[in-house]
């Protein structure tokens, strides 16, 4: 991850999430490693004061089966580290949440929250997949999976833009 984009992400989880704690830096990844078959996050940050901060894009509608994956991750990264895990999952305004708020029993200390954002989330997801392109960044399998539905998950008007795009990234990255 880049300058450009850690800054993009702090802004978003400080605007959007209303968290001010100032965040050092992106987790190393030998503290991110989990249980096996536990879902492995998103972009995990460092807070200053030494806790976690999971920032994700949810692309597809947020039932209970999603927000278990997020719970059990929450859970496993506090045992490993005995220490507080705040999930920001940001989602475009057309997905349906079809979990209400509620109290969550555990002994880990986390929190998750849910935020729908007004701009498109197709449109930013792939910026930030360009831009880790553009600064000869790798992609991971999680990248070209998102790539790959981005035009199913946009609005029917921008699916050929999003094809694209996406055939443009997959033609320019493997051939």
């Amino acid at each position: 991850m880049n300058d450009n984009d850690f800054n993009i992400k702090a802004k978003i989880i400080k605007e959007t999430f209303n968290d001010e704690r100032r965040i050092k830096c992106r987790t190393p990844k030998h503290e991110r490693e989990l249980d096996e078959n536990v879902y492995p996050g998103g972009d995990i940050f460092t807070t200053e004061e030494g806790e976690f901060i999971d920032f994700e894009f949810q692309i597809k509608d947020f039932d209970e089966v999603e927000l278990t994956k997020y719970v059990e991750f929450a859970e496993n990264l506090y045992e490993k580290h005995q220490k507080k895990v705040s999930v920001y999952i940001l989602c475009p305004k057309d997905i349906n949440v079809t979990v209400k708020e509620c109290p969550i029993k555990s002994d880990a200390e986390f929190t998750i929250k849910l935020a729908c954002n007004q701009e498109d989330l197709c449109h930013m997801i792939l910026r930030v997949i360009k831009n880790k392109i553009k600064n000869h960044e790798g992609l991971t399998g999680e990248d070209f999976h998102v790539l790959a539905n981005l035009p199913v998950k946009c609005a029917k008007k921008d699916r050929n833009y999003f094809r694209l795009e996406y055939f443009r990234i997959i033609n320019r990255y493997f051939y």
